[in-house]
């Protein structure tokens, strides 16, 4: 079987990700992470903290700590977020550690070897009182088009207009809020892009036409604007530092790469902080050097699309090394709150925390999948995501299975019964499931989450139209085989549901496989539309238990405390 290698754009450190965050990335990296595993696949899902630039020091600061007591703090916080949603990371390192330090020096060594990296001296604002010069995003002031107020001198949030630093009207220091500014010397570093767009453009024209269009755009637009030198270094005291070896004089000054430079290669350092916990049985170089027999796949949303399909393969190429590309980028669109859009530095929308707090992951999970952000931009309301959970998840499957069991327990005992054996509605549903699996698996080899989440709830539904045109609790009455019949091939249904469920809603699947006594609940392995046919996975005789409800339905009580609680406007 190939091997898959997958990563989703980092989550910043700068504080608890909402929901946009994470159906634009990790959990679509999860539930094919999943599939793939459940497929058969050797899959290595890496993610990490992304732990370097302004914002992680303007948060810490904000909060009173040092950055790297923020920084850890924050990264235990995001990954037991990441644990309640049931992410499925093979390993979720940070961005600041020693592994991304060195092998992010030796890419800009290797960048400098090759004629890719120069020194070039700019003009940067300087804050008198704070001893430094300042990034764009330390800049704060009025923003000159809209009147906002905490405009930051490379954009403004609240018209979306990029600027620059001069720019702003009454300009201060967003570290002490000084208005003493002087525009000052600097030498950095500039990644020579423009030299690499040639060989950039020839690999999207060769890879690029796989992916979502989305994507493709994205890229190409970024290419067709032309690709401009980027300066890599900032003037930051928390980063990863320029090598003292080849750059004494930047070392000396304390300059520090650019997080854009460094986070994508943190892909690689994770991968390396996950071969360092067992270097016996894990080899990190097998997945990113000369890996040729491994497949490749980025989960991100839009706006991180340019530095992954433009600017981290051309840091790749321009170390002449055999590194891993990306084969193939999953983008997404935004997932908006009520029409705006969720943001973290506002704190708008239902946050990762809350969301947990509210109801288990699955409910989650799923809502999320079945709404992707793939083609558009989609908006999360309340009453939406109560209509999904009550119809899919309460009714149509939660139902099912409740009911099935129950009456089967009431009527049969506490083991599957056996009945007479099957008939044309038996076959004739064998066939639905099986054609309802081919496209089901087809959606999800192909990455369509939003048609993959509907053949799965069309699967759900086939058990309901199976078990009203058989109606056993009619059917007993005059023939009680037909409706242990019946029941049976129901229960094989809750054991496929189990198995088919589990990357959408892995801990649902679980419950779901447990119910029978010589089940493994273990991650089970995929059920083909060929396997599925018969329906006789489990025999008659087993044992089951009935488990509690599967999904609550939302009330209207529930909807009117959410509506108050975090705003729907």
């Amino acid at each position: 079987m190939a091997r898959h290698l997958i990563t989703s754009a980092l989550p910043y450190i700068n504080g608890i990700k909402h929901l946009g965050n994470m159906v634009g990335s990790m959990l679509p990296a999860d539930v094919y992470s999943r599939y793939l595993r459940q497929r058969g696949h050797e899959v290595l899902y890496i993610c990490a903290t992304d732990e370097h630039g302004t914002p992680a020091e303007l948060a810490a600061k904000a909060a009173g700590q040092s950055v790297a007591d923020f920084c850890a703090e924050q990264h235990d916080a995001q990954k037991a977020i990441y644990d309640g949603f049931q992410l499925s990371f093979d390993y979720f390192g940070r961005s600041s550690s020693q592994q991304n330090r060195e092998i992010t020096q030796e890419f800009a060594r290797e960048l400098k070897a090759n004629g890719f990296i120069e020194e070039r001296a700019i003009r940067q604002v300087y804050s008198v009182a704070d001893g430094r010069f300042l990034p764009d995003r330390y800049i704060e002031g009025t923003c000159p088009h809209c009147g906002y107020d905490k405009a930051r001198g490379d954009q403004c949030e609240n018209c979306t207009r990029l600027l620059d630093p001069t720019d702003l009207i009454n300009p201060r220091s967003a570290v002490s809020g000084s208005t003493e500014l002087e525009v000052r010397e600097t030498t950095h570093l500039f990644l020579l892009q423009s030299k690499l767009a040639g060989e950039v453009e020839a690999w999207i024209d060769e890879h690029g036409n796989d992916w979502p269009t989305l994507a493709s755009s994205i890229a190409r637009k970024w290419l067709t604007e032309g690709l401009n030198d980027r300066a890599i270094t900032r003037d930051l005291d928390w980063g990863v530092p320029v090598p003292a070896d080849v750059w004494p004089e930047l070392a000396a000054q304390g300059k520090v790469f650019y997080v854009w430079f460094d986070a994508p290669i943190e892909y690689i350092g994770a991968t390396k902080e996950w071969s360092d916990e067992d270097p016996a049985t894990r080899d990190w170089k097998s997945w990113w050097y000369q890996a040729d027999d491994v497949r490749y796949t980025e989960f991100m949303a839009k706006d991180n699309v340019p530095f992954h399909t433009v600017m981290f393969p051309a840091t790749i190429i321009g170390t002449r090394a055999p590194w891993k590309k990306v084969d193939f980028v999953k983008a997404f669109n935004w997932l908006n709150y009520y029409g705006g859009k969720f943001s973290t530095s506002q704190q708008h929308g239902i946050f990762t925390n809350a969301a947990l707090e509210l109801l288990p992951a699955d409910y989650w999970r799923y809502f999320l999948m079945a709404n992707a952000p793939e083609s558009d931009d989609t908006s999360f309301s309340w009453e939406i995501f109560s209509a999904t959970v009550n119809k899919d998840l309460a009714d149509t499957l939660g139902n099912f299975v409740n009911r099935v069991l129950s009456f089967s327990l009431k009527r049969f005992g506490d083991t599957v019964p056996a009945g007479e054996a099957a008939g044309a509605a038996e076959e004739q549903l064998g066939a639905e499931v099986a054609a309802l699996i081919a496209e089901y698996q087809g959606h999800l080899d192909t990455l369509q989450f939003r048609k993959a989440a509907q053949a799965l709830r069309a699967l759900w539904s086939a058990g309901n139209s199976y078990l009203e045109t058989k109606a056993p609790w009619l059917e007993i009455k005059t023939n009680e085989a037909g409706a242990a019949l019946t029941l049976r091939t129901a229960m094989n249904l809750i054991h496929l549901y189990g198995v088919l469920s589990a990357p959408f809603i892995p801990a649902t699947s679980a419950v779901m496989r447990a119910v029978f006594a010589s089940d493994d609940a273990a991650e089970p392995q995929w059920v083909s539309g060929e396997q599925a046919v018969a329906l006789d996975f489990v025999a008659a005789g087993t044992s089951f238990t009935v488990p509690p409800v599967l999904f609550a339905k939302i009330t209207d009580e529930d909807l009117a405390a959410w509506r108050e609680r975090f705003g729907a406007e």
